[in-house]
């Protein structure tokens, strides 16, 4: 018969990997409300995008820069104290990761059909835009009749009337009021849904308030050129967001026009992009500094709005890359054109 004595050893046994399992629970998988935002990727854009008829003189390269995003447990947070090149962030709570990874995309759409229309405009070349279609990016938790929607709902028809654009959709919508029923005929993965919906209030900038989902809606784009031979094409990436839109827009540029615009040099950057080709703040701008650096950037074009934290970036790891601010395509086009072709 086993005495408590004898039993002793086997007890601490079993409460040391009590607690060793405990620990790692903790430290590894118990979740926490925070991102760690490190240096991405500096991608070459070239393989990503292709005009039909375009120009394929390319010495030197366009590249686009990212920033990873990883969902932090304690482990990596204690890490990253050690990290220079780490930034703790607050996870958003506002979206789950299907909203989240829906909104990047259409970010990253959008992003690509403003660079085609901004490329477009450059090179002189006649183009139309349509939209392809409308549809829902995020659904708010606050109120349970709207979780008859999806993120990623495409919205094709209200009470039978067919819906075309997002402008489309809220005349539509203005034809009724809060607490109307309709109808909605959905899109949902490939399969026609139809949901019974309770229109709710919602505010408009000037305090005044209109007849809506009370969901997050966006539109696809589709940029239709009139000749064949400069229709653009996207290779899909498994990157998110807009701030590609500049970048994008050199490349497809450099494709439609003759000769290389790149001069032999490695042209990484970062900035939102408008059909207009103004070039807009982004975030997550010393990540992309440095990974540019890391793939020998000769050059990195950034947003006027974040030159001064690039800056910053560059003299604490004394880059030496050529740091450029612009406020739009134009901007690009004329510090490249002053540039000696490089041997």
């Amino acid at each position: 018969m086993m005495t408590l004595r004898s039993k002793l050893p086997r007890i601490r046994t079993l409460a040391y990997l009590a607690c060793l399992a405990l620990l790692v629970y903790v430290m590894v998988y118990m979740p926490t409300p925070y991102t760690i935002e490190r240096p991405g990727s500096a991608d070459e854009i070239r393989p990503m995008v292709q005009v039909a008829g375009g120009d394929e003189q390319e010495r030197g390269t366009f590249m686009m820069t990212t920033v990873s995003v990883t969902y932090a447990n304690l482990a990596l947070l204690g890490l990253s104290l050690f990290d220079d090149n780490a930034d703790i962030g607050k996870r958003n709570t506002d979206q789950d990761d299907d909203e989240y990874r829906i909104t990047q995309q259409y970010y990253m759409n959008s992003s690509q059909s403003s660079a085609i229309a901004a490329a477009y405009r450059e090179a002189g070349v006649k183009f139309d835009v349509k939209t392809e279609y409308v549809f829902i990016t995020t659904v708010p938790d606050r109120d349970p009749q709207q979780k008859e929607f999806v993120a990623g709902d495409k919205i094709t028809a209200v009470d039978g009337r067919k819906v075309a654009t997002l402008e489309g959709l809220r005349k539509l919508l203005e034809n009724y009021s809060a607490g109307d029923s309709v109808e909605v005929s959905l899109d949902r993965g490939g399969n026609a849904v139809k949901q019974r919906v309770k229109l709710v209030d919602i505010p408009n900038e000037d305090g005044t308030t209109r007849a809506g989902f009370g969901v997050s809606t966006g539109e696809v784009l589709s940029i239709e050129p009139g000749s064949r031979a400069d229709v653009v094409h996207f290779i899909q990436t498994q990157v998110g967001g807009p701030s590609a839109g500049l970048m994008f827009t050199l490349e497809i540029y450099n494709q439609l026009t003759p000769g290389d615009l790149t001069r032999g040099y490695r042209i990484a950057g970062t900035g939102t992009i408008k059909s207009d080709g103004t070039v807009g703040e982004i975030g997550g701008v010393q990540h992309k500094i440095v990974a540019a650096e890391r793939k020998n950037a000769d050059i990195f074009f950034v947003p006027e709005a974040n030159y001064a934290d690039a800056k910053k970036k560059l003299d604490e790891t004394r880059g030496r890359l050529e740091l450029v601010s612009v406020k739009t395509l134009q901007d690009a086009l004329d510090y490249i054109d002053r540039l000696p072709v490089k041997n």
